[in-house]
């Protein structure tokens, strides 16, 4: 063996009681793999640093997630052809189901039979706004207004609001501010906090009466495929 080969061995022998792996040593010193594993088989394998094991398990979970949300992309693009364009009849039923889940409701001590639907979600409110024009709800019959922290960013978040609705922020009623409690830990806050917008439609006592019977008709049809 010649001198410059004895130097690279006793090169790779330090390297791997160093904790290096055959790759690494590999690619420092220029030589064929086979070579390094002649060199050092005789070696302890080496025990990664603290250091070390911590960038493998953060980079082994890193590609984990990248694999995750790839797998939740698919998922979610086949679910969303599944749909398909809605007719009539299914918005109909959806804007109903939704308006029982999340809309204001009558209880037996407080009758008010008035329709009002508050929600956070921006795509929530698309579809409950489809679903009023589809009932034949005049713009002039809504009133809109936001709810939203007074720590938060208010004009960003009314104006958000406003230009979803297709309307002028000048025409929101006044905002509905929530006090701010410090002791409280929040984990809606950032620039994606825009608070909760508030759908309030006008002369709708007939309306709710509709709303809550369509809801009970949903429910016995379902019950009677039980």
């Amino acid at each position: 063996m010649t001198a410059a080969k004895h130097e690279l061995r006793a090169r790779a022998g330090e390297l791997r009681l160093a904790g290096k792996t055959y790759d690494e040593i590999v690619a420092e010193l220029g030589v064929s793999r086979s070579s390094v594993s002649l060199w050092v088989r005789d070696l302890p394998k080496p025990q990664p640093s603290p250091e070390r094991t911590r960038r493998m398990r953060k980079a082994g979970w890193e590609s984990y997630h990248r694999r995750q949300e790839l797998l939740r992309g698919q998922v979610k693009a086949a679910a969303t052809a599944e749909v398909g364009p809605m007719t009539d009849r299914e918005l109909f039923l959806v804007g109903v189901g939704l308006y029982w889940a999340e809309g204001e409701k009558d209880k037996p001590h407080q009758l008010r039979e008035r329709v009002t639907f508050v929600n956070s979600d921006p795509d929530v409110i698309r579809v409950y706004l489809a679903w009023l024009s589809l009932l034949g709800v005049e713009a002039e019959r809504l009133r809109f207004r936001v709810m939203i922290h007074e720590s938060a960013d208010v004009a960003a978040a009314e104006r958000y609001w406003a230009d979803l609705a297709g309307v002028g922020v000048a025409s929101l009623d006044k905002t509905t501010l929530k006090r701010h409690n410090p002791k409280t830990v929040r984990k809606n806050v950032g620039e994606g906090y825009r608070g909760c917008f508030v759908i309030r439609v006008l002369r709708s006592a007939d309306l709710y009466r509709r709303v809550e019977g369509w809801w009970y008709g949903i429910v016995g049809g379902a019950s009677r495929t039980e």
